[in-house]
């Protein structure tokens, strides 16, 4: 099935591995500046020094690929690449200062701003993507048998029919809470009102569902790939199939950090882009999987990660799919790394369509504060990256077949 096909059938319906040597090294102090550090060590306080959080997920790849392939020492940069256990512990030690960027969910800094996921604070800026693609949503084959690859009716159907269920996502506003909810309400599902939303920390999501703790649930790879290789669920809808080239994961950092290190900043920017080329060369997925795959990273099968990197998907239900060119990606000719207002505008956009936000609570204008796009296009200038010119043009999402004009959101946040 190739990609329009996807998006109209949504619409209408024995050797040592390289990961264990490197990992050694890394005991040894040969290799990088302290990947897979855990939560509470930090770089130090030199002017070069730089803390940046992940949770393990395969979107988080750039970070730990500029540290692996020294793009960091390059540029003179003793960057502290650190494990978070949740969405709400990066939040909070964004905001604390105790890590000065993250692997974050992009549109994390609006649910906080507008205290859908956190204080109300103002204080995170959007310094450039770092991936599009590659989350799923997964049902649990005890509460879903029948339902299909992309079946939403018959999604919708099993849900009305269960009393109360609980589905998980990642974070409140998060990019996770957003796919879920579309989809619930593209199936006439109130997603405030007819289902019971939990968050759970991506790492947690599988252990959580094979306890029986949800029916279904969003989150990113590696873990709808790890949900179908111990038969617990399958993917019903690949994120990319809700929204071919959907923003995802973003390079967050706090105020401190944007104002009084920009020049560190750019540098760190510049390394992720270096990193971010590599991992979309095809002939590097197998190695990035491999590298990303111990314990200190993402601490997953390597086979559960490469195989979704390639677009390789089986779906759990006796099926296949295969993606090209729609499968996670993190550069794309630089079509990925450009934050745009417009995914910004969007987000906000569903808090007010979903009810998580009064149409008299929600402040568009506040994308131009925490987008840090004239940041971007320097650092991209200086990389020789091309910038898109598409940001506040009219787009659509595959499932419902909406088109999105962010120059008039509340067409969409009013939208039934």
């Amino acid at each position: 099935m190739n990609s329009l096909d996807r998006r109209r059938f949504l619409a209408g319906t024995g050797a040592v591995s390289l990961a264990s040597l490197l990992t050694g090294c890394r005991a040894f102090g040969i290799s990088g500046n302290g990947g897979g550090a855990e939560e509470g060590e930090t770089a130090g306080d030199g002017a070069r020094d730089v803390t940046l959080g992940f949770i393990a997920l395969t979107d988080f790849a750039a970070l730990a690929i500029a540290e692996i392939n020294g793009y960091f020492e390059e540029r003179d940069l003793n960057v502290l690449v650190r494990k978070e256990t949740s969405w709400a512990t990066t939040r909070d030690n964004l905001q604390s200062g105790e890590i000065d960027g993250a692997h974050c969910l992009y549109s994390m800094p609006f649910s906080v701003a507008s205290g859908i996921g956190g204080n109300g604070a103002r204080d995170m800026r959007i310094a450039m993507m770092l991936n599009h693609n590659g989350q799923a949503i997964n049902l649990t084959h005890e509460h879903f048998p029948d339902v299909g690859y992309g079946d939403i009716d018959a999604a919708g159907e099993a849900l009305r029919g269960m009393s109360n269920p609980t589905l998980a996502m990642t974070f409140p506003g998060g990019t996770h809470d957003l796919w879920l909810q579309y989809w619930l309400m593209a199936m006439d599902i109130d997603p405030m009102n007819d289902v019971n939303l939990q968050v759970t920390p991506p790492p947690e999501m599988v252990a959580n569902a094979e306890r029986g703790e949800m029916v279904a649930y969003c989150v990113g790879e590696p873990w709808p790939g790890v949900t179908v290789s111990r038969d617990i669920g399958r993917t019903h809808l690949a994120t990319q199939d809700l929204w071919t080239h959907h923003p995802e994961k973003a390079l967050v950092v706090n105020t401190q950090f944007a104002e009084e290190r920009e020049d560190v900043l750019r540098d760190v920017m510049g390394a992720i882009l270096q990193a971010s080329e590599w991992l979309d060369n095809p002939d590097n997925r197998a190695e990035a999987a491999e590298l990303i795959s111990p314990q200190e990273w993402v601490n997953a099968p390597v086979e559960d990660i490469e195989s979704r990197m390639l677009g390789e998907y089986d779906l759990g239900d006796g099926t296949t799919e295969q993606y090209e060119d729609t499968q996670m990606l993190y550069f794309n000719d630089g079509f990925v790394n450009f934050p745009r207002k417009s995914h910004g505008i969007w987000a906000l956009s569903q808090y007010v369509r979903s009810g998580q936000l009064g149409a008299d609570e929600v402040d568009y204008d506040m994308v131009d504060e925490i987008v840090m796009q004239d940041l971007y296009r320097e650092v991209a200038e200086a990389e020789g990256i091309d910038v898109p010119d598409d940001d506040m043009e009219p787009f659509e999402v595959a499932l419902d077949g909406a088109t999105f004009d962010p120059n008039n959101p509340e067409e969409e946040a009013n939208r039934s």
